[in-house]
């Protein structure tokens, strides 16, 4: 009887919610509810951002954008017998009903998520696992790969228990026999130095016959010759900290049906957007909003998924499906996805454990999503999640939402053509006055991104958003359109991330740009003769203007992303505190190590004789590490040296030589977790949606001008493509 109760009430809050949006009223009365909404939703966000109240700031913010649904879809249609308004019109209504039905789909993941995990630190009755890690690698540097192959053998766990294998598929016996000579002798010596490399540092070295199936078939191959209870991946360039098996494994004990505890990813180094901009010190990164929110609404239901790397997963469950999954380009989700739907569970542990590297420059980024999109889009084909069998509706949702995110290039191109329609065309798309339009859209638009910033305020600024999915659409468009078309075409690509770029330049994809730029400006100043030419339109003239105005706002700031601003290093410092001791002469001297990337580290030395020391000199650091190493000597090559009031402060390159040398600036630079979690809060703070908006626009303005400068003062693209840091290079 309660349940029917409950139905009944839920039923007639239904209709009472679908009566007020549909119900007919005045443009000025609507006005006042919209101003009344708004207001009220602005109290609610400042007084109570968490707990129940937020779900009904949403359901307010809710109303309006059905409400605009509502009016969009019975008011402002044009007419079926003017074709050459109606077609371009209904592209434009899809586009808008795909935003409204992603926001849906959104707040229902990370309307109420989870509270950040707490790590299931292990305990002295666990019964521990026996750990496979697996270290899969193509082309990446050896120094690179060192890097993150000590630093896994660096982590707390019983050495009897864990096993690190590196799955060199560079080296294959397929790549040694190329017809190419150049390339079989460059697949050879990389096969016997990873090799040495491997049994320098006590990692298991592993290859195969042929390079099938691409990362999953390695991964496979590497199940098929070891026997782990669980298995970590991480990526060749992702280092882990000392506690990830310690925060972490201990979960496997408490769900006998879990297959995946997965983790965010922590960048060292800025992606192109980020680096060209210079906002990574400041502005929360991409990826965390995915790593910071969603993943923990998506773990709400079940539904956090493997994301490539950073993650552990129970053999068990991989032995039900073969293995990990190959259909699709995008390895990590399927696999996820289909165990999901035989019944097993993750979770998501919200604390960064890994370190790791993303493209530097514009072009690897594209890469680099272009696969993620083709992925997810050969999901979508192969693997439909409203008809996967096995998965609960809330699992459906949660994947449908992933799988279909990567569709936003089909809505940011409609969206930014559809002003010039009206501009250049007077074609009647959106049929509505001046007046209804800053009613309902306009209000529309506002509460979309108060709504935004309440799920995401502090983890993505308004308009950056626009501003990654513009710059990603007019390379990514052409490629969802061929999977959609052909899902079985796409292939697996690696992605480069230890890039450098010396010099400024234009990126190779840069032109698209510019021209869309000039396409919108161009738009601009019609919309300025329109206004003084057709004053009777003058409403509808501002409106289309306006957001033709918002769309050359992104565009300029999309020059400045794609005008790379030339840096030798690939890696960002991290700042520490962390004692050492220095070797000058026969002295040792105290001192703190301030920061730490992968290749050096900047010291402050006490004692007026550090002054003595010449630029170029080689000495030795000595520090405690956290792992129990033979040594504690680090030789460092002093790169630049600055006179202090008590001593010296050393720019420092690491002077590697050996494998311990590699453990000690594993455990220097990966080792401590909370360095990483220090850093990430320290940039997530939330400007709110006006302030962020004045950010954006401030900062927009700039890197118009930049761009534009690089244009005009004759920046090219090199015919060399940006090069991989060598580890004799890179600035510290």
């Amino acid at each position: 009887m309660t349940k029917i109760l409950k139905l009944a009430i839920w039923l007639i809050l239904t209709a009472c919610f679908v009566l007020l949006i549909t119900l007919p009223i005045s443009s000025q009365a609507q006005l006042s509810v919209d101003v009344i909404i708004i207001v009220s939703m602005i109290i609610l966000k400042m007084v109570a951002p968490k707990g129940s109240l937020r779900l009904v700031v949403l359901t307010l913010g809710s109303a309006i954008v059905l409400r605009y649904l509502y009016w969009r879809t019975t008011s402002t249609l044009p007419p079926v017998t003017e074709l050459q308004d109606f077609i371009p019109g209904v592209l434009l209504y899809i586009a808008e009903l795909y935003s409204i039905m992603m926001l849906g789909l959104s707040m229902f993941i990370v309307a109420m998520p989870l509270d950040s995990r707490p790590p299931r630190r292990l305990r002295d009755d666990d019964d521990l696992p026996a750990v496979d890690i697996f270290i899969p690698t193509y082309n990446e540097d050896e120094e690179l790969l060192a890097g993150t192959i000590a630093a896994a053998k660096g982590i707390e766990y019983p050495a009897d228990k864990l096993v690190v294998w590196v799955l060199d598929d560079g080296g294959t016996l397929q790549k040694r026999n190329s017809s190419k000579l150049q390339d079989a002798h460059a697949a050879q010596s990389r096969h016997e130095s990873l090799k040495r490399l491997c049994a320098e540092l006590g990692a298991r070295y592993l290859t195969r016959e042929r390079n099938e199936h691409a990362k999953a078939g390695n991964l496979n191959n590497a199940l098929a010759h070891s026997s782990g209870e669980v298995v970590v991946v991480f990526d060749a360039d992702h280092a882990p900290t000392r506690d990830f098996l310690i925060e972490t494994v201990g979960h496997f004990n408490d769900d006998p049906k879990l297959f995946l505890v997965q983790t965010p990813h922590f960048f060292l180094n800025p992606d192109p957007l980020e680096r060209n901009l210079r906002t990574f010190e400041k502005m929360p990164s991409e990826n965390e909003m995915f790593y910071g929110i969603i993943q923990r609404g998506l773990d709400k239901w079940n539904a956090s998924f493997f994301c490539g790397s950073a993650a552990l997963l129970r053999r068990k469950a991989l032995e039900e499906t073969d293995g990990f999954s190959g259909v699709t380009i995008t390895e990590d989700c399927e696999t996820a996805l289909t165990l999901h739907a035989r019944g097993w569970n993750s979770i998501y542990i919200d604390r960064p454990l890994i370190a790791g590297l993303q493209p530097a420059t514009f072009a690897s980024f594209i890469g680099q999503r272009s696969r993620w999109a083709q992925g997810m889009m050969q999901i979508l084909r192969f693997h439909f999640p409203l008809t996967k069998l096995g998965l609960s509706f809330p699992q459906m949702l949660c994947y449908l939402s992933s799988t279909l995110f990567w569709l936003f290039p089909f809505a940011r191109t409609i969206f930014l053509v559809a002003p010039l329609f009206y501009i250049f065309f007077d074609l009647h798309i959106f049929e509505a006055s001046g007046r209804d339009f800053f009613v309902y859209t306009s209000v529309y638009m506002i509460v979309n991104m108060i709504m935004q910033n309440y799920l995401y305020g502090r983890f993505r600024w308004p308009l950056i958003s626009e501003l990654y999915e513009y710059i990603q659409t007019v390379h990514l468009l052409p490629a969802v359109i061929s999977t959609i078309l052909n899902p079985s075409k796409p292939t697996f690509n690696v992605t480069a991330k230890d890039e450098s770029i010396s010099h400024s330049r234009l990126s190779e994809l840069s032109l698209p740009f510019f021209l869309i730029f000039g396409v919108l400006l161009a738009g601009v100043v019609v919309t300025l003769v329109r206004l003084y030419t057709e004053p009777f339109k003058s409403d509808i003239t501002i409106v289309v203007g306006a957001w033709n105005f918002l769309n050359l706002v992104l565009a300029g700031c999309a020059l400045g992303v794609v005008s790379e601003r030339g840096e030798r290093q690939s890696t960002r410092r991290i700042k520490v505190n962390r004692r050492c001791e220095i070797k000058v002469g026969d002295a040792w001297l105290p001192a703190t190590v301030n920061d730490v990337s992968v290749r050096g580290a900047r010291l402050d030395v006490l004692g007026k004789i550090a002054r003595t020391v010449s630029e170029g000199e080689e000495i030795e650091m000595r520090f405690s590490p956290h792992a129990d190493l033979v040594e504690n000597l680090l030789p460092i090559e002093v790169r630049h040296i600055q006179n202090t009031a008590e001593g010296a402060t050393f720019g420092c390159r690491y002077a590697t030589r050996n494998a311990e040398h590699h453990r000690l600036i594993a455990d220097l630079v990966f080792a401590n977790s909370e360095q990483w979690s220090a850093f990430q809060t320290g940039r997530r703070a939330n400007p709110g949606v006006l302030g962020g908006i004045l950010k954006f626009l401030r900062i927009s303005l700039y890197q118009t001008a930049r761009g534009l400068s690089y244009l005009a003062t004759g920046f090219r693209t090199p015919k060399t493509p940006p090069r991989s840091i060598a580890p004799s290079e890179g600035r510290v």
